[in-house]
């Protein structure tokens, strides 16, 4: 029950920050009613949050647990394990919190997943992967359990703590967790926690056994043939030395679909955790109803009538995201509106290619020779600025009815058509063609790009815009004109900057013919 406040300082701030004996406990946490469908019957069912913990996950206590019994302070350079993910990314945080070691190698099976594989990446870890099953017997000579013990053996530096083997994996449970469950919750009743390793019920039934014999302590195993993150079918726990068996009061046995859609009961109502703090829920529901159906659940409860349980909460979702989708299908999820969107407009934004007309002209031409006080169309001492185009959007009637000097006209878009932003399917008609039409540019487009300073322009710069994000994400520096022709409209009426040829009249020599080949009306969004 240390440090109440919840703050580390000083040198050894991070340490602290990891020890559960300079940490207050993790919490525990009453489930809601919406999810405790035995709370009429007396039954109070607690969450253990051990992802509450630094390093996220149940398997961070054993971890410590583990390292502070085997590295050797400056003999102690490489650690491995054999690991599906969560007890060697803990013990890749702890090994450089405590000893400053960042050489942690994780041999785990080649069908591990890949955000797994990317979250130990992410940490820094070394990985070996190894064929066989997902989950090798710890005894098997062909698998990495064993291929890791082999290589500590080789060299003074290396260690394989083995979580599969080492009794520290299971103490460090009766050291912490089991302590502060029963600080917590001195009223408890029942236990239930998942087997993998078996060191986490191993540890807590021990503790339990010996601290409050009363409680009852069940186990949970994965259903024969499926398949949980974390822990084991009954028939793999066959090898595991540790004395789980004696740690247990009973078990069960649970399958995938549960785990997955309690977990994500869970984590909608606040209390987020992985897929097998799901499983241990359900199968403390299990037990549940079997002691309800055969009139024995009453036997469980303590002085006060209820009946207080606590399960596990494990790790974090997110590492299974894809899993739970793949396992629940979509009906357990809200759908994706504009779901079509995720295949277009890939690119991105930058509020620096969207410029104002007044930055755009000057930017684009030279202006000075040409000001006069009265607005009336370009002439022919206006011209764009060197190595600069100006490519129009908008349908060649309109084009040619106004337009800036030296532009060319590609049509893609009309008049009257919804902005891109504010109709999905205008959106990805656009960028489809764009992206299409200037991935492999013809001969007259290329000219137009290749090494200058491009202007787009529409009719409201919204797909001028859209436009400019196509470009500039295939090397071409593009802008476009925000608010499009509709502000140069009014900059025309209200300002004596000349703008562009109006009703047709055009200065020969200063307005370009339309790229009608390029981009046919017909064929614009």
């Amino acid at each position: 029950m240390a440090n109440l406040l919840n703050v580390y300082k000083g040198p050894d701030s991070v340490r602290n920050y990891f020890n559960p004996d300079a940490s207050p406990p993790l919490p525990l946490v009453e489930i809601p009613d919406c999810l405790n469908p035995y709370r009429g019957d007396g039954v109070r069912i607690y969450a253990k949050m051990m992802s509450m913990h630094p390093a996220n996950n149940v398997k961070s206590m054993p971890a410590l647990n583990l390292l502070q019994h085997s590295v050797k302070p400056g003999q102690t350079q490489t650690i491995i394990e054999y690991s599906s993910g969560s007890t060697v990314i803990s013990m890749s945080l702890v090994a450089r919190v405590f000893y400053g070691l960042p050489d942690v190698r994780a041999y785990l099976s080649n069908k591990t997943s890949l955000a797994k594989l990317r979250l130990m990446q992410f940490f820094g870890l070394d990985i070996t992967l190894f064929g066989g099953p997902s989950q090798p017997e710890p005894d098997d000579e062909r698998g990495g359990i064993r291929a890791a013990e082999r290589m500590a053996k080789e060299s003074d530096s290396v260690i394989n703590p083995n979580q599969y083997e080492n009794d520290n994996n299971w103490k460090s449970h009766v050291r912490w967790t089991g302590p502060q469950i029963l600080a917590q919750l001195p009223e408890i009743n029942l236990l239930c926690a998942g087997m993998g390793t078996s060191g986490t019920m191993t540890g807590l039934g021990s503790y339990f056994k010996a601290a409050k014999p009363s409680v009852y302590r069940v186990g949970v195993c994965t259903a024969p043939g499926d398949r949980v993150p974390g822990p084991r079918s009954h028939a793999l726990l066959a090898p595991v030395q540790f004395p789980w068996s004696t740690s247990i009061d009973h078990m069960e046995e649970v399958g995938s679909h549960h785990s997955y859609s309690l977990s994500l009961d869970l984590c909608r109502q606040g209390l987020v955790c992985g897929p097998s703090s799901g499983f241990n829920l359900q199968g403390l529901y299990q037990f549940i109803e079997k002691r309800k159906a055969d009139g024995s659940l009453g036997e469980l409860a303590g002085p006060d009538g209820d009946i207080h349980c606590v399960f596990l909460c494990c790790d974090l979702p997110y590492q299974y995201i894809d899993e739970y989708f793949n396992k629940l299908g979509d009906e357990h999820f809200p759908a994706i509106h504009n779901k079509h969107l995720a295949a277009v407009d890939l690119y991105r934004y930058d509020d620096r290619w969207e410029v104002e007309a007044t930055e755009a002209l000057n930017s684009f031409f030279n202006l000075d020779e040409a000001l006069s006080h009265a607005p009336v169309p370009i002439t022919s001492k206006v011209a764009s600025k060197p190595d600069t185009s100006v490519i129009d959007l908008r349908q060649s009637l309109d084009f040619q009815d106004f337009h800036l000097p030296g532009s060319v006209n590609v049509p893609f878009v009309y008049e009257g058509t919804p902005s891109p932003f504010s109709d999905p399917y205008v959106l990805e008609s656009l960028w489809r063609k764009l992206e299409e039409t200037f991935k492999a540019p013809n001969k007259d487009l290329l000219n137009l790009i290749n090494g200058k300073r491009v202007l787009l322009l529409c009719y409201d710069g919204d797909s001028a815009r859209v436009a400019t994000s196509v470009l500039r994400a295939k090397g071409y520096e593009a802008d476009s004109l925000k608010g499009g022709f509709r502000e140069l409209r009014k900059l025309r009426e209200t300002s004596s900057t000349p703008l562009c040829a109006v009703n047709g009249v055009v200065n020969e020599g200063l307005v370009a013919a339309p790229l009608g080949h390029v981009v046919v009306a017909g064929e614009a969004a």
